[in-house]
């Protein structure tokens, strides 16, 4: 009788097979996704004619630096440094914050078991239910001298709180999964309780650091709702920069193109610098056996 059982060489042949559709799915699903970031790159360097021409034209005859040209001279540039620093110093902020209220309440327990799950009730409130009562507290306040709408404080300060329950609830597991023990030998050791949090929680948890500030920065980045009911001119962000050029009559698509480039440059750039501990901080903890 003769064997049906596959040859060697018949079971490399499939695997060599079944490993190339996977390698064609896996092109094909990034292409898609990729697709929509490269028209917009595309449609930041093209001509008006182009824009709307009918076929699509698919790449740029002539990069139109104009675009951007325009933006920095107009000052609508200036809104993309204005997100920069609100959303920079609000994470860092947050950051610290957070991390030192969820080694509290991880490693002493403080406000009991429930008080994590209280925090993070917190962050799930629709921004739009309370843009309007911070805006008449920021108007009452700006009645003793300092002005708070359109300001860089008072966008850093509603930031950060904003973004504090969703620090506190992540760095709060990241610091569970530090073994106690390391910590105790550092206490017998002499060092003090932010001794212990700078030289031994920090460099175990900085996956987790690194994660949970990347996507902190990306909530304010691109907050929208905030920003639009809290700025006038000289703190606006670019996402609402960018709806300036939707008129009623009218698109400016080069301009929103151009802006929108400008706009997630920064998130690109902290990516791909952060992309190690982002991936290893998102995983951390993920799988527990």
């Amino acid at each position: 009788m003769t064997s049906t059982a596959p040859t060697g060489a018949n079971w490399r042949k499939r695997e060599r097979r079944r490993l190339a559709l996977r390698y064609v799915g896996a092109v094909i699903v990034t292409a898609l996704f990729l697709f929509p970031i490269y028209w917009l790159f595309m449609i930041s360097f093209k001509t008006p004619e182009e824009i709307f021409a009918s076929p699509p034209a698919w790449y740029a005859k002539s990069i139109q630096w104009a675009n951007y040209e325009v933006l920095f001279k107009d000052g609508d540039a200036v809104t993309v440094w204005n997100s920069l620093v609100v959303a920079s110093v609000s994470t860092v902020i947050a950051m610290v914050l957070g991390t030192m209220a969820a080694y509290s309440i991880a490693r002493f327990r403080t406000g009991g078991d429930n008080l994590a799950i209280w925090i993070i009730s917190q962050r799930m409130i629709p921004p739009i239910v309370i843009v309007f009562p911070v805006f008449l507290l920021y108007v009452w306040l700006g009645r003793f001298g300092v002005a708070w709408i359109d300001s860089y404080h008072g966008l850093i300060i509603l930031y950060t709180a904003f973004n504090l329950p969703y620090v506190i609830w992540m760095m709060r597991g990241y610091i569970e999964d530090i073994p106690i023990e390391l910590e105790e030998s550092a206490l017998v050791d002499g060092l003090t309780r932010f001794q212990v949090l700078w030289k031994v929680v920090f460099p175990m948890a900085r996956a987790g650091l690194f994660a949970t500030a990347v996507f902190t920065f990306m909530f304010a980045w691109n907050d929208f709702i905030f920003a639009l009911v809290l700025t006038r001119t000289d703190v606006t962000t670019f996402p609402v920069q960018v709806t300036h050029y939707f008129g009623g009559q009218s698109n400016f698509w080069a301009k929103i193109a151009a802006m929108s480039v400008l706009g997630t440059v920064p998130i690109f750039i902290a990516v791909a610098i952060l992309q190690r501990y982002l991936v290893r901080g998102i995983s951390l903890g993920a799988v527990k056996g």
